[in-house]
């Protein structure tokens, strides 16, 4: 009989997935854009209909290529780090949801100062930990029994119950991925620690999936749900191999970054971590740089055209910061920092290269934090999403970054989080 693996990427953007099979070959894949929703107030039920969407269009694919949803042996779901909703005991929000860029929790973060140690990612007003207490105070009417990360919401619904979450997704809503445990002064900043999800390894076996979505979405009720992963470390295992040194540049709507080390490397001040992965730990951040910058200035079309006219061999004088908005989390973490787009030039490619470079020079900027904190700089570098597409851009970020880059065989989450599960925790 087949045995399939199904990943299921919940990106900015909308949903990806991919199959699997028993030796890891993509076999199909599809994808599914979000719901227009008013980003002020995000229903988490979105990510669920875009999810459903995406496996209608999945499943047509496979029954193309002869096989069926009942083949799907196990699922796994990656979503964006520090992206979170709180819902009732059946699973419905019970607040908007908050993304991973959300900021300006100011109050909140004086909270969390006053008991946080005095270096620890819940600090600062774009901290994970200071969106869960703004969500539990818009639960004016105590609804909430769970607070779930993207990926956990995903997850939740594929197992029919709450209350389970992974501890790349857990890191930075402040639990201890070596201790294994929520820090006990949460309870002193008033949050309901309640309503914290139990974490277990990333791409540990959980449970069957429910009976009932098992029947909705026509899948196997011997389908297994296994735990999940941040979208950044999805991306990696797609890309690279694991082997010290080997690092990923994500170029997606933002900047994600991560290499693999010996050791845990964490300074939130400049917005540094590591994830637990197997026996080794992914160090790295992500930047609020990247694609969603370019998109918001040019066509595809234009991108594509006005790159070719670019020297990717010349340096640009231009020193830009580009983010669509104040905020930044890595290489420096400032809810406050400034975007830096000017001055404009008349010629659109001149423009066009100072943007790819500054954010070339972003990302030496992040791998060579990562080296000042006692990580390695990387030995192999694959670059994953779609800025893995520009050749122009790879060859400037080569110079800048002084080694030669790899594009990525596979370069989508969602295949990252399929080879997870295949084998349980890493």
């Amino acid at each position: 009989m087949t045995t399939l693996s199904l990943g299921i990427d919940i990106g900015t953007s909308g949903v990806r997935t991919a199959v699997l099979d028993e030796i890891g070959a993509v076999v199909a894949t599809a994808r599914a854009p979000h719901v227009p929703q008013d980003l002020a107030r995000i229903d988490a039920m979105g990510w669920w209909q875009a999810v459903k969407d995406c496996l209608k269009a999945q499943f047509a694919a496979l029954d193309a290529l002869g096989f069926q949803p009942g083949d799907i042996a196990r699922i796994g779901v990656d979503g964006t780090s520090g992206t979170m909703v709180l819902t009732d005991s059946d699973l419905r929000p019970v607040t908007r949801a908050l993304m991973y860029n959300s900021a300006g929790f100011d109050a909140e973060a004086a909270v969390i100062a006053r008991h946080a140690p005095d270096v620890h990612i819940t600090k600062g007003a774009n901290s994970a930990l200071a969106r869960a207490l703004r969500l539990q105070a818009e639960d004016t009417a105590c609804k909430a029994v769970h607070l779930l990360h993207q990926a956990d919401f995903i997850t939740a619904h594929l197992l029919g119950r709450g209350g389970v979450s992974d501890d790349n997704n857990a890191l930075k809503t402040g639990y201890d991925p070596e201790t294994k445990a929520w820090p006990a002064w949460f309870a002193d900043t008033g949050l309901n620690v309640d309503l914290l999800p139990t974490p277990v390894a990333a791409g540990a076996h959980i449970g069957p999936i429910s009976p009932g979505i098992a029947q909705k979405l026509g899948l196997s009720a011997d389908t297994q749900i296994h735990a999940g992963t941040t979208d950044s470390i999805a991306a990696f295992l797609a890309a690279a191999p694991l082997k010290l040194g080997a690092a990923v540049t994500s170029l997606g709507t933002t900047l994600a970054i991560k290499i693999l080390s010996e050791t845990r490397v964490d300074d939130p001040s400049v917005g540094l971590y590591s994830h637990r992965l197997g026996d080794f730990w992914l160090a790295g951040g992500a930047s609020n740089t990247g694609g969603g910058v370019l998109a918001a200035l040019f066509s595809a079309e234009q991108l594509a055209a006005l790159s070719n006219e670019i020297d990717p061999t010349k340096q640009s004088p231009l020193d830009y910061y580009p983010l669509l908005k104040p905020g930044e989390r890595f290489p420096i973490n400032d809810p406050d920092h400034a975007p830096r787009m000017t001055p404009r030039p008349d010629d659109d490619v001149t423009f066009l290269h100072g943007l790819l470079e500054s954010i070339a020079r972003i990302e030496k900027q992040c791998y060579d934090s990562i080296a000042a904190q006692g990580g390695a700089l990387p030995t192999v570098l694959f670059t994953a999403g779609g800025g893995a597409q520009n050749a122009v851009w790879t060859a400037m970020r080569s110079r800048v970054l002084g080694m030669p880059l790899q594009k990525a065989d596979q370069t989508e989450a969602s295949v990252g989080i399929a080879r997870l599960i295949m084998h349980d925790a890493l």
